[in-house]
């Protein structure tokens, strides 16, 4: 079955190649793009989607999220709001709820999440375990994740569990745990933090995790600067995640090396931390992308526009540079070239703003903008009010 997107009024398409084309038309035949080019020569498809000279961007690729947990952390986050500092302790309040929940309500909340997100435009998702923290709890949260996406991060080494020992923590998790979730998961990460894992424990069970076939990803400079950033660049993690804190160092070795810096403003903007410095990563070469870090203490948000909207006012990107990285980037942070961008040979997944422009997600912040959504060729969501 193909599809025709017509009438694109401006069509972001985060490709090198294509750039920012106006008056356009795509095609697509089953879940890949096979044309793109100007409205007026569209061939015939079998299924027409009219974006009314609307903006065409492609479908945000969100590689930072927690959506597999149970509870709610409101109060924290009062709490935090009157003033009390972000210590990243939550964490174990969450792991409680969730250890507690039943599958189907773990599910009911990653199905509720992950739908929240495809209406608002994100056709990619990461998502992590790291709230159950026993060998069960964390490979079935991991096989709960990996109903909703092909993108599992494995993140038993999330925080230490109460009253446990943080070397033969850290040795489950490099051992039986780990061996329980592999074959749930496609990635591992771990929060490489002071107050969590330090740089030793975090190399044990990314080592550990490389060797049983996982690609990695690292929670690094959150809170504190820290190994985090270079552990990462040196194991040839895809993704650095935070990255608030960072040395010169640091900076070089992300601009030197293949590893993308991840940025999660919504966490800044929920504990009232210092946003990462997007300038300084920009102009020394590095890769940067953004997610929503998605969880219920730290971020709840699922908005990708709401993220790029901070990183604008913030983080002091273009609306380009912010949109660039919340698609092409977040793909890069994946190591996937077939997302993130609309080209041909992509897969067909698009969002059309109610919008003439892509600037919008940041020129009106928290305005529910995505008109319709299409994933693998397929429109999934479309509104019918203006």
């Amino acid at each position: 079955m193909s599809l025709l997107i017509a009438n694109i009024g401006e069509l972001f398409t985060a490709d090198p190649e294509n750039g920012v084309m106006f008056d356009a038309a795509i095609v697509a035949d089953g879940d890949r793009i096979v044309w793109i080019g100007l409205n007026a020569d569209a061939p015939p498809a079998d299924e027409r989607l009219d974006a009314g000279g609307r903006a065409v961007i492609p479908g945000f690729v969100d590689s930072h999220a927690h959506l597999v947990f149970a509870g709610d952390r409101h109060a924290e986050f009062a709490a935090r709001m009157s003033g009390e500092p972000y210590t990243g302790g939550g964490i174990r309040t969450t792991v409680a709820a969730t250890r507690m929940a039943g599958d189907e309500a773990l599910r009911a909340n990653a199905a509720r999440l992950t739908e929240e997100m495809l209406r608002q435009g994100t056709t990619t998702v990461e998502i992590k375990s790291g709230y159950g923290l026993t060998v069960e709890d964390e490979a079935r949260s991991l096989r709960i994740a990996e109903e909703f996406t092909a993108e599992t991060t494995y993140l038993g080494a999330h925080t230490v569990p109460a009253g446990a020992d943080s070397d033969e923590y850290t040795a489950l998790a490099c051992g039986a745990m780990l061996e329980a979730c592999a074959p749930h998961a496609k990635w591992a990460d771990v929060f490489c933090e002071r107050g969590a894992f330090d740089g030793d424990q975090a190399r044990a069970v990314l080592t550990a995790s490389a060797n049983a076939g996982l690609a990695l990803r690292v929670h690094a400079n959150q809170l504190t600067a820290g190994p985090g950033v270079r552990l990462a660049v040196e194991l040839g993690a895809a993704s650095a995640d935070h990255c608030t804190h960072l040395t010169d160092a640091d900076v070089d070795a992300l601009a030197s090396g293949d590893t993308v810096a991840t940025l999660l403003p919504g966490a800044e903007f929920s504990t009232r931390s210092p946003y990462p410095d997007a300038r300084r990563l920009i102009e020394a070469g590095a890769t940067v992308a953004l997610a929503t870090d998605c969880n219920p203490g730290s971020s709840f948000t699922s908005s990708m526009a709401f993220c790029i909207a901070l990183a604008v006012r913030e983080m002091h990107m273009t609306p380009t540079e912010a949109l660039t990285a919340a698609t092409a980037g977040g793909a890069h942070a994946l190591r996937r070239t077939d997302i993130g961008r609309i080209a041909v040979g992509a897969r067909a997944d698009l969002a059309v703003l109610d919008a003439p422009s892509h600037v919008h997600l940041a020129y009106r912040p928290g305005t529910p903008l995505v008109k319709a959504v299409v994933q693998d060729g397929t429109t999934v969501h479309l509104t019918t009010a203006r």
